[in-house]
């Protein structure tokens, strides 16, 4: 069984007198920087020169650094919360040369750790923080005193307190109240890459489409098959998420969930399987790491074709009419 880790164990002293910087200000950035000048640590965040997030930090009373190197250079805690893709050329340019000694470089997701696109100087802490929710939950959870659980993970301590940082930073977010489970950056990054490509995104946005496509191919009306393949998603998603399984299937009618029960495992079968097994593969080889940064490289020709292709599928022109239908809906939140 994992090691969770709640308030008892999480100091807020390990922080005192301590500056935290933060890269980046958009749905993680926002929540973290708030959580922590709430709990009554120093934060600041840093932004390019010109970022329209800018105005955003400093009307919530969030000092900014329009300099990236100085930054770092204030910091005893540097926390990276932008992209990705951008994390190594930020580290290499702007964290590296001016990060004192000592200092603690942290993380929010073990990408760029995990396929050593960043490789910390030995003289600094390395630890992750990674809450199980959406920034703008991060931010809610805390408001209302409760707190969104996290993953906290230690790649290199160099003081000795590494791990006990970490834990005080997880409390000054919130997540300490929720709990905090122990893992490791490979084990936080290789799930999260197959969560998302296997079941979260790309699972599920393929099965949705097959879906649609099997219906509107055997002559149902279009509008009938987003219905049924998308918009009730999230009713079956909503039960899952607030129960189990279990409590989604007895829910359900029971035609439902002796459809489920038996038809599943037909849709998700050996081959589903075997291309599950293939994906985890490719992310613990580093082989969709390479083919990731490599894509970026050449100014993602495949990834932007892809997206057009699936923003021009049917399912999106008759979403949009039936959503039109739907005023209740709305968007995603932005930052």
């Amino acid at each position: 069984m994992a090691t969770v880790y709640y308030e008892k164990d999480a100091n807020l002293e390990y922080l005192q007198g301590k500056q935290v910087v933060i890269y980046g200000y958009g749905s993680q950035g926002h929540a973290h920087a708030q959580n922590l000048r709430d709990s009554g640590v120093k934060v600041a965040v840093g932004l390019r020169p010109g970022s329209r997030r800018i105005e955003l930090a400093k009307k919530a009373g969030i000092e900014v650094y329009e300099d990236l190197g100085a930054g770092a250079r204030a910091a005893d805690i540097a926390m990276i919360l932008i992209n990705d893709e951008h994390q190594g050329a930020l580290y290499a340019e702007h964290i590296a040369p001016n990060l004192r000694d000592g200092a603690a470089l942290a993380f929010a997701h073990g990408f760029n750790i995990r396929f050593q696109q960043i490789v910390p100087k030995p003289v600094h802490d390395v630890f992750l923080i990674a809450p199980k929710g959406p920034g703008h939950l991060v931010r809610r959870a805390y408001v209302d005193q409760i707190g969104v659980p996290a993953l906290v993970a230690v790649h290199q301590d160099a003081t000795g307190k590494a791990k006990q940082i970490a834990l005080a930073y997880g409390r000054g977010i919130g997540s300490a109240r929720a709990g905090i489970i122990e893992t490791t950056f490979s084990e936080e990054c290789e799930t999260d890459l197959f969560g998302e490509q296997a079941v979260l995104c790309g699972g599920l946005t393929a099965l949705i489409q097959a879906g649609f496509e099997t219906l509107i191919n055997a002559g149902y009306q279009p509008e009938v098959a987003y219905f049924e393949c998308l918009h009730e998603v999230k009713l079956i998603v909503d039960l899952i998420y607030e129960a189990g399984i279990a409590n989604m299937r007895y829910s359900v009618s029971d035609t439902a969930e002796y459809g489920d029960l038996t038809r599943g495992p037909k849709v998700i079968g050996p081959e589903s399987r075997a291309a599950m097994k293939q994906i985890l593969a490719d992310i613990q080889s580093g082989a969709f790491a390479k083919e990731f940064i490599d894509e970026n490289k050449a100014g993602r020709p495949r990834m932007k074709a892809l997206a057009e292709a699936g923003k021009a599928h049917p399912i999106e022109q008759v979403g949009a009419k039936l959503r039109s239908m739907m005023p209740w809906l709305r968007g995603p939140a932005k930052e």
